[in-house]
């Protein structure tokens, strides 16, 4: 804050858009900002272990983003930070290019802040860091530093992936917001891959507005992504923010495994339902029985495939630093079948197509992104079950917090709309969002 403004200094835990309207009216906070998230950092990264790598250079630049340090999840290049995948194998490598989304990123002015700790190769095998609400937890994962770093008011702003539920899933275990785009709308060169058919590149944020603004600047094309699909162009007044869709037409969506579900988290959801519904959105039930049906066995089958072909040389060559988690799931990629595959592809494109007629008369889905809490213990990320079907069609999908459960860790709901319908999601979210009016705060982890 400049030596003689009456402004206030932008707080732990602002958002994107609150941050960059405190900018504008007082340009000396954006360039201090970034010291004081470095500083926040510093004090609390021992215990949150969020972090592989710190940011030597925070001096704000000029741009949409100037003075926003933007974390980014250690599976995504970065030409002068070490980007190691997770993994021991590219413990010291540092890539030759930053990734597209990185790229763009500077481009935009924001402040490129450090990489987040991912599970090994954004799979199963978790890294080092805890859950700020309860050390006990687990993040989640893939996305387990995003996720985390955000919750803790530590940076606005977090880049995550997503193939099977590693964004969705950590924003709720976290209590912030999360944001799977549509399939194709940001480019993943740059971004080690998974399982190309289904891997996103996603966002960690604090509100809907804020995750709205980055997909506004960072969608886009790359001709090294031959996935990529445009998505239609949209601007975002930070003075207004995004425009909510008043009173939408929701479909609740619980799927067979609804038993499953943690009985806090049930009572949370339908105490959503009943506020939407007394706030004026049409909510029915529908069921998405043959979505239901055909996903899990699906998505497995095109994951363990695709990442069994990028795979298999890595362990060959360096069976020693790599987890026998991956090597296990390589070894059940083998055992598919090019039929199994081939069937399991026409299925994703058959049930995005149908998603566009279920959900017609409806602007969005209601359902979960989680079963419950975010498990005890770190060794396993929790259950990706009800994020995958969106990840399947590639629709997107939007995580917000909507209460706490009985260990008074957050619990969230899930918003998600047909493909390439990412701006009726947002504008739907929004109104979600306004309508709880919830806000789970900073965790016990962020006030050390």
């Amino acid at each position: 804050m400049s030596e003689h403004s009456s402004l206030p200094t932008p707080k732990a835990g602002a958002g994107v858009v609150e941050l960059l309207r405190q900018f504008e009216a007082d340009p000396a906070a954006a360039a201090s900002y970034g010291e004081e998230c470095l500083k926040r950092t510093r004090a609390i990264e021992p215990q949150l272990k969020a972090f592989e790598f710190l940011p030597r250079d925070v001096t704000a630049k000029r741009g949409p983003l100037g003075g926003v340090p933007v974390a980014i999840k250690d599976i995504i290049a970065t030409s002068d930070m070490p980007t190691t995948n997770g993994s021991a194998i590219y413990r010291d490598h540092v890539p030759d290019a930053d990734a597209w989304v990185v790229a763009r990123l500077r481009d935009l002015g924001a402040t490129i802040f450090g990489k987040t700790v991912s599970t090994e190769f954004a799979w199963r095998r978790p890294g080092p860091t805890v859950n700020p609400w309860n050390p006990a937890h687990t993040p989640g994962g893939s996305s387990s530093g995003s996720a985390a770093a955000v919750a803790a008011g530590l940076v606005p702003l977090a880049l995550g992936t997503q193939t099977l539920g590693s964004v969705i899933r950590p924003a709720a275990f976290n209590g912030v917001v999360g944001f799977k785009p549509s399939f194709g709308a940001i480019p993943r060169t740059g971004v080690h891959p998974l399982s190309p058919s289904l891997d996103h590149v996603g966002f960690f944020a604090r509100r809907v507005d804020d995750v709205a603004l980055a997909l506004s600047l960072l969608a886009g094309t790359s001709a090294d992504d031959r996935h990529g699909q445009p998505l239609p162009a949209f601007t975002l007044d930070i003075a207004q923010g995004l425009a909510p869709l008043a009173k939408p037409r929701l479909a609740v969506v619980r799927f067979a495994k609804w038993q499953r579900v943690e009985a806090e988290q049930k009572a949370v959801f339908e105490a959503v339902i009943d506020k939407l519904r007394a706030n004026g959105a049409m909510v029915d039930e529908i069921a998405l029985t043959d979505l239901d049906a055909v996903h899990w066995d699906a998505i497995t089958t095109i994951m363990l495939s695709e990442a069994t072909t990028i795979f298999s040389d890595l362990i060959a060559r360096y069976p020693d630093r790599v987890s026998d988690v991956m090597k296990t799931h390589v070894e059940s990629g083998r055992t598919k079948t090019a039929m199994e595959y081939l069937t399991a592809k026409a299925a994703q494109a058959a049930q995005q197509k149908a998603l566009d007629a279920d959900l017609d008369g409806f602007d969005a889905v209601l359902t979960l992104p989680a079963f419950g809490e975010a498990p005890r213990g770190l060794a396993w990320t929790g259950d990706a079950e009800y994020c995958a079907p969106w990840t399947f069609v590639g629709a997107p999908a939007v995580a917000l917090p909507a209460g706490f459960g009985k260990n008074g860790l957050p619990l969230g709901v899930q918003i998600a709309g047909p493909y390439r319908n990412d701006v009726r999601a947002l504008r739907v979210a929004k109104w979600v969002e306004a309508s709880l009016a919830f806000d789970p705060g900073l965790p016990p982890l962020a006030r050390l």
